[in-house]
C-alpha cells in the first residue's frame, strides 16, 4: 500500500521547510531528472515516510538525530522502473516474481492476469490481486480485456460486466488489459462495447493490441479510446501508431524482442520518445536470470544509440504518465513516492541499490528485505478435472489408411494447415515419427465434462515419446503432443495426478522432465530457483532431442490460442481461425 498524498503533503511541506525532520537523506547523488533531461550533480534527497519531501543541493535542514543518511558518493540515481504490460500469472507466484524483478530496479508492475481469469474467473482474479498485495514491489492489476477470445470456440472463463465494475473499486486495479481481438472493437461487438464504455465512463486506461491493424481499421480502433499497443514489431508500425496519438510499449520479452528494430527506426527518423515505454509482455525464468528485466531494455537501447537519460525516462516516467499516475510515481521530486534506483555507470546501468517507498529493498543484486509467501487456498490446486488416461484415450479408429488435416508448425507460435497420409494398423491410425507427424490432443481440464479432440501436428521434430502441458494461453485445455499413445497417457496422468504442469516423457514411459504448476495448473508454488531449473531442464531436453524450435515450451501454450493464424486445436475440435470453422482431423 502507498500513502495518500492528500493526507501526507502537510508533513512533507514541514520537512521541506526544515520544520520537521526527514527519515532518510541521500547525499552526493547524480540525479537523473526525467522532467528536464538533465543530470544534476551534488543533489541531496530527503524522504519522509514513503514520499520525497525535498530535492536540492543541501538537505541539511531536514536532518535530525534519527535521520538515516546515505552518502551515494557520486553515484547516479533515477526513478524506479516500471513494466507497463506483462502477464505475471505465469511460472511463479507474484511474491517470487517480485524477488527477481526488484534487484533489476523494477519497482512497479502492471499486470494483465488473463490466464488466471480464463481458468478460474472472478475468484481467480480476486485471489491473484490478494497475492500481489503487501509486497515490496507495486503490482497494479488490469481487468483482462480479451476474454473470451472468440465466443464461438473459446472455453475460457471471464469476468461479467458487474464483476469488472466491482473490481475497479480496488486501489490496485487501474483499468483494462489488452483488448487483443481488435475486430471486436471495429465491428462493435456488443459485449466489448459495454466493457469499453464502462471503463471510459470511469476514466480508466484501456490497453490495446493492434497486431495486423493499420489505416482505417487502426483509426477505428483508436477512436474507441484505446490509446496504447505493445504489438508493433518495427518502427513503421510504431510511428503510424504514434501519429494517431497512441502510446507504444516496445516489447522486449521472452516471446518477442522488438526493441532493436523499433529504437533504431525511431532514432533514424528523429521521432519523439515521449510516448514510448518498454515492456516485456512476460519473462520466462531463464531469461530474467540471464538478461534482466526493464534494466536490460535500458542497456540495449543505449547500445543502439539512444541517449541514456531518454532511455531511463522511457523506462520510468513515461509509464506513469500513460497511466495518469505521474503525481505519485515516475520521477524524483517532492511529493512523489520514494521509489529510486542507484547505479554507478550510465551505459551499463546495473542497479546497486533499489528503494521502494524509501525502504532499501535490494542491494547489489540481492534482496535486502524478506518477502512473505502467502498461503493459497486449496481450490486453486484442484483445477484438473480429468479421469485416469489409458492409451485408448488417444486412439483414432480407422480400419484403413487415411488422409489427415494437420497443424503444421511454422514456428513455436504460427501454424498453417497441412496434410499427411497416415497408416492404420487395421484398427487405429498412428503418428508417424519418420514423417515427423505427431498426435496432438486437447482436453477440457476444468469443467469435468470430458470434451476432447485428437488431431495431428507436423514439424515438431523431437525424438521423445510425449510432451504435455496444462497451461495454455487463455483456454482451459490440457495439450498433449506425442509419438505414441502409451507415452501420451503417461504424460497426461502425470499432470492430472500432480495438479498440473508441463512434462516430457521419453520412449517407454519414462518421465525425464517435469515442471509442476500447482496453482490453477498455470503457476508453480515452488521457489523461483526450482522453477527455473525445472523449466530449463524441460526445454533443453526437448531441444537436445532434435526439436526444430528453440523454445518448444511455447508450442502447447499457443496451440489453442484463437487470436493467431491459422489452425488451432481445442477440446471442442480443430479450428480454422481465419474462416471461423471447425476442421475435421481425418479427411473423409
Amino acid at each position: 500500500m502507498r500513502s495518500s498524498l492528500a493526507d501526507t503533503f502537510p508533513s512533507l511541506a514541514d520537512v521541506a521547510l526544515g520544520n520537521a525532520k526527514a527519515d532518510l537523506i541521500l547525499t552526493n547523488c547524480r540525479l537523473i531528472s526525467v522532467y528536464t533531461g538533465e543530470i544534476i550533480d551534488k543533489t541531496e534527497i530527503a524522504v519522509r515516510h514513503d514520499r520525497i519531501a525535498y530535492v536540492g543541493n543541501d538537505a541539511g535542514h531536514t536532518q535530525g538525530p534519527n535521520t538515516k543518511v546515505i552518502d551515494l558518493k557520486d553515484q547516479y540515481i533515477c526513478p524506479g522502473l516500471a513494466d507497463p504490460h506483462l502477464h505475471i500469472d505465469q511460472f511463479v507466484l507474484p511474491s517470487e516474481f517480485a524477488r527477481m524483478a526488484l534487484p533489476h530496479g523494477v519497482t512497479s508492475l502492471f499486470s494483465d492476469p488473463i490466464d488466471i481469469v480464463s481458468t478460474a474467473g472472478h475468484p481467480g482474479f480476486e485471489e491473484f490481486c490478494r497475492l500481489g498485495r503487501e509486497l515490496p514491489i507495486r503490482i497494479f492489476q488490469t481487468v483482462p480485456g480479451g476474454l473470451p477470445v472468440d465466443p464461438k470456440f473459446s472455453n475460457s472463463m471471464s469476468l461479467t460486466l458487474k464483476d469488472e465494475q466491482s473490481v475497479l473499486e480496488y486501489p490496485d486495479v487501474v483499468g483494462m488489459g489488452e483488448v487483443f481481438a481488435w475486430t471486436k472493437v471495429t465491428l462493435n461487438d456488443p459485449r466489448t462495447v459495454k466493457s469499453i464504455s464502462s471503463m471510459l465512463e470511469r476514466g480508466c486506461i484501456i490497453n490495446g493490441h493492434t497486431a495486423g491493424a493499420s489505416g482505417k481499421k487502426l483509426n477505428a480502433y483508436v477512436s474507441s479510446g484505446i490509446i496504447s499497443c505493445h504489438e508493433p514489431i518495427n518502427s513503421d508500425q510504431t510511428i503510424e501508431r504514434l501519429r494517431l496519438g497512441m502510446w507504444v510499449m516496445i516489447r522486449e520479452g521472452s516471446i518477442r524482442r522488438d526493441l532493436k528494430e523499433i529504437v533504431s527506426g525511431i532514432l533514424a527518423g528523429n521521432i519523439s520518445t515521449d510516448r514510448l515505454m518498454f515492456c516485456t509482455d512476460g519473462l520466462d525464468p531463464v531469461e530474467i536470470t540471464r538478461t534482466g528485466h526493464i534494466d536490460h531494455c535500458i542497456r540495449e537501447a543505449i547500445k543502439i544509440g539512444l541517449d541514456p537519460v531518454d532511455a531511463i525516462t522511457i523506462a520510468s516516467r513515461n509509464s506513469f504518465d500513460y497511466y495518469n499516475m505521474g503525481r505519485d510515481l515516475g520521477g524524483i521530486a517532492p511529493g512523489r513516492l520514494a521509489d529510486m534506483v542507484v547505479f554507478d555507470d550510465l551505459r551499463s546501468f546495473k542497479p546497486n541499490m533499489v528503494f521502494t517507498g524509501g525502504v532499501l529493498v535490494a542491494s547489489n543484486g540481492v534482496m535486502s528485505v524478506p518477502i512473505k509467501k502467502k498461503q493459497i487456498p486449496a481450490w486453486t490446486q484442484d483445477t484438473i478435472k480429468l479421469d485416469t488416461f489409458s492409451q485408448d484415450s488417444f486412439q483414432l479408429r480407422s480400419k484403413k489408411d487415411v488422409n489427415a488435416n494437420t497443424i503444421f508448425m511454422l514456428s513455436e507460435i504460427v501454424t498453417r494447415m497441412g496434410s499427411a497420409n497416415l497408416h492404420s494398423d487395421g484398427v487405429c491410425v498412428g503418428a508417424s515419427r519418420d514423417a515427423d507427424v505427431w498426435k496432438v490432443a486437447a482436453f477440457d481440464r476444468t469443467s469435468g465434462g470430458g470434451k476432447n479432440c485428437i488431431g495431428f501436428l507436423e514439424n515438431f521434430g523431437a525424438d521423445i515419446g510425449a510432451f504435455a502441458s496444462t497451461w495454455s494461453f487463455h483456454e482451459n485445455n490440457m495439450i498433449v503432443i506425442g509419438s505414441n499413445d502409451s507415452d501420451m497417457a503417461v504424460a497426461a496422468n502425470c499432470l492430472t495426478q500432480n495438479g498440473g504442469g508441463m512434462v516430457v516423457v521419453a520412449d517407454s514411459g519414462k518421465i525425464v522432465a517435469f515442471m509442476p504448476l500447482q496453482f490453477a495448473g498455470i503457476i508453480s508454488t515452488d521457489p523461483f530457483e526450482k522453477v527455473r531449473d525445472n523449466f530449463e531442464d524441460m526445454n533443453n531436453f526437448i531441444v537436445d532431442s532434435g526439436c526444430k524450435f528453440s523454445k518448444p515450451f511455447l508450442i502447447p501454450l499457443f496451440l489453442p490460442f484463437l487470436a493467431l493464424p491459422s489452425i488451432r486445436i481445442l477440446s471442442e475440435g480443430m479450428v480454422d481461425v481465419k474462416n471461423r470453422r471447425y476442421v475435421t482431423p481425418i479427411i473423409s
